[in-house]
C-alpha cells in the first residue's frame, strides 16, 4: 500500500451495510450502488465529533447515499485532492482548520462541489458568510434527517443540471 493510501486508509471510516465499521480509501470503487439517481453518492462528512458524524453517516446510507467521514478540514482537504466528492456536510467548529477557512479553500480549487454546512454553534453573521461564500445551505444542530436529506436531493440536483 502506498503511503498516500496508508493515509487515506487511517483518515476515512465507512459504515457497512452490517453496521461493523471498517477502514477504507475513498474510491469510486468504494461507493456504495447508488440505485436512486436522485441522491448523491458520494457524500463526504467532515465533523470533529466522532460519534455524531458516524451516526449520520449510517442515516444517510440507509437513504441510498454514499458517504465517507473525516474528522477534520485538513483531513478533508488531502481527501479531495485526491478523489473528489458530489458534495461536502462541514461543521464550522473543529481545531486546526474550521468549517469556514475550509468552505473558502474548497470553494477556490473545487467550486464544482456543494457545500451543506451543519453546525451546532453557528450565528446570523457565520450563515451569512458560509452562504456568501457559495455553501449551498446553512443548517443548525440537531437537524431532521428529512430535511438534511431533501437539501442533499436539491444539492445534487442542482449538480446534475450542470452537467
Amino acid at each position: 500500500m502506498s503511503k498516500r493510501n496508508a493515509i487515506l486508509t487511517a483518515a476515512i471510516r465507512l459504515s457497512s451495510p452490517n453496521g461493523f465499521k471498517e477502514s477504507q480509501s475513498y474510491s469510486k470503487s468504494n461507493i456504495s450502488k447508488n440505485l436512486n439517481f436522485e441522491m448523491p453518492s458520494k457524500v463526504l462528512l467532515v465533523d470533529d465529533e466522532k460519534e455524531f458524524v458516524q451516526t449520520l453517516s449510517e442515516r444517510l446510507q440507509m437513504r441510498d447515499m454514499g458517504t465517507a467521514v473525516v474528522y477534520g478540514g485538513k483531513s478533508a482537504l488531502e481527501l479531495i485532492g485526491n478523489d473528489t466528492p458530489e458534495i461536502m456536510i462541514i461543521d464550522l467548529k473543529m481545531p486546526v482548520i474550521d468549517g469556514i477557512e475550509l468552505l473558502k479553500q474548497v470553494k477556490q480549487t473545487q467550486p464544482e462541489i456543494e457545500i451543506i454546512v451543519l453546525t451546532g454553534h453557528g450565528s446570523e453573521q457565520d450563515k451569512k458568510t458560509c452562504m456568501d461564500l457559495g455553501a449551498f445551505a446553512y443548517m443548525q444542530k440537531p437537524v431532521d434527517i428529512n430535511l438534511l436529506s431533501d437539501s442533499l436531493k436539491k444539492a445534487y440536483m442542482k449538480i446534475k443540471a450542470v452537467d
